[in-house]
């Protein structure tokens, strides 16, 4: 099963790749309905390093529903400008075990006329991927109105080279 976005944010492209990287941003696009809290004693890293991070997923911020694995990658091969941050985790228990399949990208580039092009995509299966395909696309959604809603409030600079 699939679910795609595909938005033209208002913010500058560096802006948005470290919004993507940034576990905090990550909370503030799910929020109220879910959250996250780490498993690893070290908590949440500013920026997502690769590999796999273990948490316990909360709905309404407060309810333990399961566990979820964010396991990062940044591919490469990419056309001149585009960034990509892939997921390949998943949920790894409660209620989510009838979902085994996880695959979700997300890709910024500068949009025509200014902007950040932003692309999501999540690919998902399992027992359970059919009869969650419309849960998850309402929450895509979600996902959606929140990243027109925080993307303004986005800024980053870069250190200067010395």
């Amino acid at each position: 099963m699939i679910v795609q976005l595909k938005l033209v944010l208002d913010c500058e492209p560096d802006a948005a790749w470290h919004a993507l990287q940034s576990p905090a941003a990550l909370r503030e696009v799910v929020s109220p309905w879910l959250d996250f809290e780490p498993l690893a004693p070290e908590g949440l890293p500013a920026q997502w390093p690769q590999g796999e991070h273990l948490m316990r997923a909360l709905a309404l911020r407060t309810v333990a529903v399961g566990t979820v694995a964010i396991d990062i990658s940044r591919p490469g091969g990419l056309p001149r400008g585009v960034r990509m941050l892939r997921d390949t985790g998943g949920l790894r228990g409660g209620l989510g075990r009838g979902l085994r399949e996880w695959d979700h990208r997300m890709a910024v580039s500068a949009a025509p006329g200014g902007g950040t092009l932003y692309r999501d995509r999540l690919h998902f299966g399992g027992p359970l991927a059919a009869p969650s395909w419309y849960p998850i696309w309402l929450f895509w959604q979600w996902r959606a109105l929140r990243l027109r809603q925080l993307a303004p409030t986005w800024s980053f600079e870069a250190e200067p080279i010395r």
